[in-house]
Formats: C-alpha cells, structure tokens, sequence
C-alpha cells in the first residue's frame, strides 16, 4: 500500500512539474518558444572616418536585380506575413514607412525629404474604374466605382543601391559604405485592354547610415538558409555583401550613367570593367 502510495506521489509531481515548465507564447503561434534576440539587437556604431584619412574616394550606383535566383531571398515569401511570420525586404521596408519608423526621400541624395502619411496615402489611393454592367434584357449601365491599391511586393523587382568606396590610410585597405537605398516598381499602363510596360519607376530612398535604419535592418532577418535560428540580419547582409548586382553609374565629369553612352552587351562589359577595377584599385594605389 505505502509502495502504491509513493508511486502516486511522484506521478503527481512529474505531472505538476511538467506543467510549470509549460510555454505559453502570446502572438507568436508558430514557435514553441519566445525568439527575442533579434527584436532586440542593436547595430554596432560604424568606424569613425576623418576625412584627412580618405586618400581616394568614388560614389557608385548599383542594381540588384530580385529576379537573380541568388538573390531570390529579397523577393520571398510574396505574402505580406509568410510562413512563421516571415516578411521579404520590400514589406520589412514598406511597414517601417507606413508606421513612420524611418525616414524616406524622393532623391539619391537624401536632401529631398518626404512626408510618411502623405506618401502612403498618395500610394494607396484608389483607382476610379468604370464598369459596365449587363442585365437580362440587355441593356447597358455604366457605374462608377473606387478601387483601393495595395503595396503589392511582387511588383519591387529591382534595388537600387548608392555607395560610397574609399580607401582609408590609417586603416591601410579599400572599404565600403551604401549610403541611400531605393525601392523600385515596375509601372504599367492600359491601352486597348492591354498592359503595357513602361518601365521601372523609383518609390523613395532610405538613408542606410541613420540610425533609425540600421536599427530596421538589423532587428529583422532574412531567410538566408535552412537553419531558421540562425538567420542573418539584413544590415548583414549589406554589409557582408551578401548579393549579386551590376554597376549602373559611377560620379563621373559628365554625370551620366553607363546607359547614357553604351548600350546592350557593351554596356554590360562597361559595368564588369568598373567593378574589376574598383576591386584592383587598392592593391595598384600600394603598389607604388
């Protein structure tokens, strides 16, 4: 009886053990534990530069093209909260903006500043369509009727990117910082019942050297690989370079892009040319 009795006992406080152990996290159905590292980072202050130590300096201008099956982890998942909760760079971005989180410009320079609300409002604001409208005896009634927009991710297939390369002397090697960034739409027009495209039109830019932004990108994750609890940050993945793109531009005399003067598989070669020497630059400048 007392060897039933003991048995007892301990099943209960397994039982009630178990129970206190449990994890009830709120707002996050998909974990079974609370992950709270990343919403909590901090960036890490970038280098002081003075400018006597800046020996060489040129500006660029780069694309990333999200259609790059290397760089398909920009444009994934295509829904506004994916799997686990996960968001693609152009909603990370997007919701930032709409709640005022940072600051958006409408040129490369950053001097232009623009207006959240207004901005988001001017985005959204419903299209005026005509429908007709058909009934049994056939006859026709035209009503007009408001179409609200939606930010549509799928539509941000290209990046554009505004960096700084210099060589610093004091800390003796060739560094980078991307100082503006764009999202990208592309636009299309109706004609005849047909869209037609008209290109690719720039939203706003960011300053990735505020604050506000490198706080944005690092306290939020990209689905870099399989191991989903260990994803790099995004402030990564710009820093450690971690994307495929092409030069559209470097600060020239005559201030104009590659497009300006070459075009189709020259303009191409011109891009490859820049960048290799952009990378060969700093070990020709020591050599001597």
């Amino acid at each position: 009886m007392w060897r039933s009795l003991t048995v007892y006992i301990i099943l209960l406080l397994l039982t009630f053990c178990q129970n206190a152990g449990a994890q009830t996290v709120e707002g996050e159905p998909y974990h079974f534990y609370e992950r709270h590292t990343a919403k909590e980072r901090d960036p890490i202050p970038m280098p002081y530069v003075r400018e006597s130590d800046v020996i060489w300096e040129q500006i660029v201008w780069r694309t990333i093209d999200i259609r790059e099956k290397f760089n398909h982890f920009f444009y994934y998942p295509t829904e506004h909260r994916g799997v686990e909760g996960r968001r693609n760079f152009a909603y990370v971005v997007w919701d930032a903006v709409v709640s005022g989180e940072i600051p958006i410009f409408a040129d490369d320079e950053l001097k232009i500043p623009l207006d959240n609300t207004l901005f988001v409002d001017q985005f959204t604001k419903a299209d005026t369509i005509i429908l007709e409208i058909v009934d049994d005896d056939e006859n026709y009634e035209y009503k007009t009727v408001l179409v609200p927009k939606e930010f549509n991710s799928e539509e941000m297939l290209q990046l554009r990117l505004k960096e700084t390369w210099y060589i610093d002397k004091q800390q003796t090697e060739q560094c980078v910082r991307i100082t503006a960034l764009c999202l990208t739409k592309e636009h299309y027009k109706e004609h005849e019942g047909d869209l037609d495209y008209m290109g690719t039109i720039e939203m706003f830019w960011i300053p990735m050297q505020s604050e506000a932004v490198r706080r944005l990108l690092v306290r939020n994750e990209a689905t870099w690989q399989q191991n989903i609890a260990n994803q790099p940050s995004w402030e990564s993945i710009f820093i450690n370079r971690m994307f495929n793109s092409y030069i559209t531009r470097t600060s020239n005399v005559f201030n104009r892009s590659i497009l300006d003067y070459l075009t189709g598989t020259d303009a191409i070669w011109e891009s490859e040319r820049i960048e290799n020497e952009l990378l060969n630059i700093s070990q020709d400048m020591w050599e001597y």
